[in-house]
């Protein structure tokens, strides 16, 4: 009897752990024959592993995890062969079903992600991100140019140029993110790509958000970052 009851109790907690997973993420690397996919959060300053499968001949995949709110989560590509690092794409994901489907040959780059409304707004982000990203590498160029040519009044104005892109960058992502205010993209935002900004632009987004977006994961630790700012000398 105590055998049956132990057995019973079991498959209570297996069956509770399997309910718990309320986020699925498949899809296909295509070229993929052989390697191990990691499906990854931040926590604590670090990434850790929550589920994971070991391709073999196959290239489509199924990882499984539980999600309180929309989050920020990676899929990491070990290719288990020699000196080959690993690759890495990152995507916003929310409770129910996240499909990617993306290549060997470009892991990160082929990325077809469906899933998420708050995914669909970080790729909007990125995409105007981007731009500002090839106006910098530009700016970049130009300055080693003059460098290179002792050209001093060239290489003044390219570091005129380049705090007015920085800002201008700055001042998209606080309208982005207040704008979005209703979003958990919001508060990430500001965490991932404006960390180091002005403490009053970083309030500004924190006191735009909604309540729900305030009291998550990423408006929780907005509001640490703000305070652990200030405290700065």
């Amino acid at each position: 009897m105590k055998k049956l009851l132990l057995a019973l109790l079991l498959l209570a907690v297996i069956a509770c752990q399997k309910n718990t997973q309320n986020l699925t993420v498949k899809g296909e690397i295509k070229g993929l024959k052989k390697g191990t996919l990691y499906l990854e959060r931040e926590q604590d300053s670090a990434l850790v592993v929550i589920d994971s499968i070991v391709l073999n001949g196959i290239s489509n995949f199924q990882l499984q995890t539980a999600l309180e709110a929309p989050e920020a989560l990676s899929l990491r590509l070990d290719k288990n062969s020699p000196n080959t690092p690993d690759e890495r794409l990152l995507f916003f994901a929310d409770k129910g079903i996240t499909e990617i489907n993306t290549s060997l040959k470009n892991f990160a780059v082929d990325a077809e992600i469906k899933g998420s409304k708050q995914h669909v707004l970080y790729e909007q982000y990125l995409k105007v991100i981007g731009r500002f990203n090839d106006k910098k590498l530009e700016l970049y160029k130009e300055k080693i140019e003059a460098i290179q040519s002792g050209d001093s009044a060239k290489i003044a104005q390219n570091q005129e140029a380049f705090n007015k892109l920085l800002k201008s960058r700055y001042l998209y992502t606080v309208n982005f993110a207040v704008t979005n205010n209703d979003s958990e993209v919001s508060p990430y935002l500001a965490l991932t790509e404006i960390y180091d900004a002005q403490p009053k632009w970083l309030d500004t987004i924190s006191n735009a958000l909604t309540p729900s977006v305030k009291a998550s994961k990423y408006g929780k630790m907005l509001d640490k970052h703000i305070a652990e700012q200030k405290k700065r000398p």
